[in-house]
């Protein structure tokens, strides 16, 4: 795997909510009980100095055009890296690393309009490392990695400043992607160009970057991938000549590979063979 597809930083999970208040997953719930459905009491919970703090649903519940002064930093336990900023009775959670940006330490002072950009800008880092810890596992095109984000809920802001990051840090690049794969997939992997062009289109990537890309792979290297899977494929049919040809053309075809490579195909197998007639090949 080249460089620039591995993972280079540390996946934050996203915003998760207060565990106070919620029942042990080994505790022993009678839902018979008329109470338990009834509305459970709002989540309360105590900064270092003793003071409540209530879990406030977003930025929604802040105060407009107020100076809001930090009362407290607590580190959470999970997810990992994150905290618990309290504003008195209201609070939200951010990312260490954007913690550290903002320099969000108690007694800084902020508005709304402040913590919103704040706000913005931890989406745009959880983003960031969900698509870190995608690429992790294996190199993905700029498409491919929108798509997971889209499917993760983020905004289609926040998906465009993380392929932008992504770019520029050099985790993400279609042109040396298409070369790769092109280049695995017609020498290791036995197919053809078509074939290639075909995976790489759903993959997103652009034309040019394919056409690039298969231009890089040479004739010989296509050839003799399909004359590695046409000999096989011959060896393993029986029947007439004329019938085995159709059979090894045919897969050679469905492989990916063009009708003047599988033309040269079995001419060479047609001379390994001492047959006539070999080189008339005829798409089907």
């Amino acid at each position: 795997m080249s460089t620039w597809g591995q993972s280079r930083g540390k996946a934050a999970s996203r915003r998760g909510g207060s565990s106070s208040g919620q029942r042990s997953e080994e505790e022993i719930v009678d839902i018979s009980d008329e109470s338990f459905w009834e509305p459970r009491p709002r989540d309360v919970n105590r900064d270092p100095d003793g003071a409540e703090t209530e879990d406030s649903a977003g930025l929604d519940a802040f105060p407009e055009d107020v100076e809001l002064v930090i009362t407290s930093v607590m580190m959470l336990k999970r997810p990992k890296y994150r905290y618990r900023i309290s504003f008195g009775v209201y609070s939200l959670e951010v990312h260490e690393d954007v913690m550290i940006k903002y320099r969000m330490i108690k007694g800084a002072v902020f508005t709304k309009v402040d913590l919103e950009e704040i706000v913005a800008a931890d989406e745009r880092q959880q983003g960031y490392a969900d698509a870190v810890k995608y690429l992790s596992l294996k190199p993905r095109t700029t498409y491919e990695i929108a798509q997971r984000l889209g499917e993760k809920g983020w905004s289609e802001e926040t998906i465009q400043d993380v392929l932008v990051r992504l770019q520029s840090e050099g985790y993400v690049d279609d042109a040396v992607y298409a070369q790769e794969w092109a280049s695995q997939r017609v020498k290791l992997r036995g197919k053809g160009k078509l074939w290639v062009k075909h995976e790489l289109r759903q993959k997103g990537v652009s034309k040019s970057h394919i056409e690039e890309a298969l231009g890089e792979v040479s004739e010989d290297d296509e050839f003799e991938s399909a004359l590695q899977l046409g000999l096989k494929k011959w060896q393993g049919t029986t029947g007439e000549p004329l019938d085995r040809k159709r059979k090894t053309g045919a897969f050679l075809q469905r492989r990916g590979f063009s009708g003047g490579v599988v033309s040269r195909v079995m001419r060479e197998l047609g001379n390994r063979e001492q047959m006539h007639g070999m080189d008339e090949w005829d798409e089907e």
